[in-house]
């Protein structure tokens, strides 16, 4: 596995350089965000951990740039920022997690692993097809007749998780544990932020599927009978 690391002190770089080579991971190190980009967009790599306040160009906006290319390798932002809103903005702006400083390697370790695994996973698989919406495992898209939409990793795991129950109950709890793996953090705004980004793909391809919240109990995808 090879992982981008993005942080501009340099000691805390070094020091999550060295603990990811010791698991046995290539790993590059760049130190201010236009750098950053110019190494993410090689597509070389299967994680970015990026800092968020970087010289030249913040975390943030490194992410939404890659996205808005096509880049779906799986982010991490690390932020000093621990408010939801920040978190929300991180997300908001493609990142598939969100690690708030002081943190311990071995946490970040752990994510890294939950994304590379749940990533690696997309290509499993046949297509699920429900109302006019197909999911594709092999390309990690949505169709509808000729129109077709990327999805990022996590959003392509929760769509799989609620395609394979359709007009079933899924928690938010089993939504989270798909899509992130482990139970190191659990934020339900996770899950709620990338459902808003999924409702948008599918009004994206005319799709007649909606995603509806059920209170205190989690999502259901299910036909729209009013399309």
């Amino acid at each position: 596995m090879r992982i981008l690391i993005v942080e501009d002190t340099k000691y805390l770089a070094d020091a999550i350089a060295h603990i990811i080579k010791r698991a046995s991971h290539k790993v590059d190190v760049v130190n201010d965000g236009l750098s950053g980009l110019e190494y993410a967009r090689t597509g070389d790599y299967d994680v970015i951990v990026l800092d968020n306040m970087l010289p030249k160009m913040s975390g943030v906006e490194i992410s939404k740039t890659l996205r808005k290319e096509g880049f779906n390798t799986p982010i991490i932002i690390l932020s000093a920022k621990s408010e939801i809103d920040d978190r929300i903005e991180g997300l908001d702006a493609g990142a598939d997690d969100y690690l708030v400083k002081p943190f311990k390697v071995g946490e970040l370790l752990a994510r890294i692993r939950a994304l590379t695994r749940r990533n690696h996973h997309k290509l499993d698989g046949n297509n699920i097809t429900v109302g006019n919406v197909t999911l594709h495992p092999d390309s990690a898209n949505i169709t509808n007749e000729e129109l077709s939409v990327d999805l990022t990793a996590k959003e392509f795991l929760l769509l799989e998780q609620l395609a394979s129950r359709p007009g079933k109950i899924v928690s938010k709890e089993a939504l989270f544990q798909r899509a992130w793996g482990h139970e190191l953090f659990n934020e339900d705004t996770y899950v709620e932020v990338y459902i808003s980004y999924l409702r948008k793909k599918l009004n994206q391809i005319n799709g007649d599927v909606i995603i509806k919240a059920v209170r205190g109990l989690g999502y259901i995808l299910k036909e729209n009978k009013e399309t």
